[in-house]
């Protein structure tokens, strides 16, 4: 049996998901070929060569991609059995079997997809995030390191990423969270010894950095703290980022210094906004004070914070969008913020939390299989046209740079809400370290992101 496993989109990452399965699957002698779509084409033999064509689905553009190359691989394959897995692929279920995927899976796929492939029996359909014993993943097919994403330092330089999963999944349920309808509170903390094994391999293929995929590095705080310590002990030199919640940046401050200490060179955080009524709505967990702390804490401890948001959602104003900017600049953050951070729309999709909110359910149209989303239409016309326009700037900046994008948008906001903009202090856009590709989530498809 010939399992073909493609990827679209990774945030610019070589694909964990394609790493592990392939493992796996060769594991039990499955010839296997592994797509990036990202950075390689798909070939009409590879297709007609597939007994299994496996699509990972790991975000919500990923997905979107995967449609053209689904009815292709239908055309050119008839008799391929079609699979999706990965987060975004049990939200978006019924739309993958009317493309004609067979059989959808969840993340934490690997032993699924062994079965799938070993099998020609129907599956039965997804529940549950199963609990799996991990392996090294297998990147031995995958484009080189220097093909994806780098890190832009702040004297001009990049160094080569690479990037693994400590663990899987997380314990909160932030509303507007895509992990949320799928892992439920589960979380899963992948072996040292394999996180290990997978550093020392793309180490070897040129890595001097490292970006952590997971959803939370702290939901798991003596297994980060255990990780990066060897990390530092084994791996000298290298540096690495990590995500973690502003609620756990305060409640596990302790740990900061440490991160500092093994390499960390920044946390990015979601905290989506700076006003406490939207934070309440999409149950972060934190407030603009605590947003403001964690800021704090991480400079003391040596390690920049690059906080990402969802600028635009049902709640926001325009007054409250310029309140943004200038929280932004008063704590010096403009370098940490991606631009197209200033841009992102709200995210409704099958199976959110967001639907349970009365305030969506008033703005939300019918379902757009296009998109893959509840489209929503702000209260405000104003708004709407604000996130059109910052988007607009956001697309044109080239390169621009960070700062000068922001002063930008800064200006255009101010005009748009009646106000003089005052003029940014050289501080507000401190250097700052950053992966080329941009991160970002829960945002409304746009020109961007395809």
């Amino acid at each position: 049996m010939r399992a073909l496993l493609i990827s679209t989109y990774d945030l610019g990452r070589q694909p964990f998901g394609l790493a592990s399965p392939a493992a796996w699957l060769r594991r039990e002698g499955i010839d296997v070929t592994c797509v990036d779509t990202s950075r390689t084409d798909l070939s009409d033999d590879q297709i007609a060569g597939a007994d299994v064509i496996a699509f990972y689905l790991a975000m919500h553009t990923a997905t979107r991609l995967a449609g053209p190359l689904i009815a292709r691989c239908r055309s050119r394959n008839p008799s391929a059995r079609l699979v999706a897995y990965g987060l975004y692929a049990p939200l978006n279920a019924g739309w993958l079997h009317e493309r004609g995927v067979a059989t959808v899976v969840g993340p934490e796929a690997e032993a699924e997809l062994v079965a799938i492939v070993r099998s020609p029996e129907p599956r039965p359909p997804f529940t549950a995030v199963p609990r799996l014993t991990f392996i090294q993943p297998d990147r031995g097919t995958l484009p080189p390191l220097a093909e994806y994403a780098a890190l832009q330092m702040p004297d001009g330089t990049r160094k080569t990423v690479g990037s693994t999963d400590a663990s899987r999944g997380c314990k909160h349920l932030c509303r507007h969270c895509p992990i949320v309808p799928v892992y439920d509170g589960a979380f899963r903390v992948v072996p040292i010894d394999v996180v290990m094994q997978d550093v020392a391999a793309q180490v070897s293929s040129g890595a001097e950095h490292f970006s952590f995929g997971d959803p939370d590095f702290l939901n798991g705080p003596t297994h980060a703290r255990h990780l990066v310590e060897r990390l530092a002990r084994e791996f000298p030199g290298l540096t690495y980022d990590v995500t973690i919640k502003i609620e756990h940046l305060l409640r596990h401050r302790d740990l900061l210094p440490v991160l500092a200490r093994t390499g960390c060179l920044f946390i990015t955080s979601a905290v989506e906004s700076v006003d406490d009524r939207v934070l309440a709505e999409l149950a972060k967990g934190h407030t603009r004070e605590d947003f403001e702390e964690a800021v704090r804490l991480c400079r003391q401890a040596g390690v920049a914070l690059a906080p990402t948001f969802v600028a635009f959602t049902p709640w926001t104003t325009v007054p409250g969008y310029v309140d943004l900017l200038h929280a932004i600049a008063r704590l010096e953050l403009i370098e940490d913020v991606a631009p197209i951070q200033l841009a992102i729309r709200l995210l409704v999709t099958h199976g959110s939390r967001l639907l349970d909110l009365g305030d969506i359910q008033r703005v939300i149209a019918p379902f757009d299989p296009g998109s893959l989303t509840f489209p929503w239409v702000h209260p405000i016309a104003a708004v709407d046209a604000l996130q059109r326009d910052v988007m607009a700037i956001v697309m044109s900046a080239g390169s621009a740079g960070r700062a000068a994008t922001f002063k930008a948008i800064w200006n255009l906001a101010h005009e748009r809400a009646g106000l003089l903009p005052r003029e940014l202090s050289a501080a507000a856009a401190r250097p700052a370290a950053f992966i080329s590709e941009p991160w970002y989530c829960c945002a409304e498809p746009a020109e961007f992101h395809l």
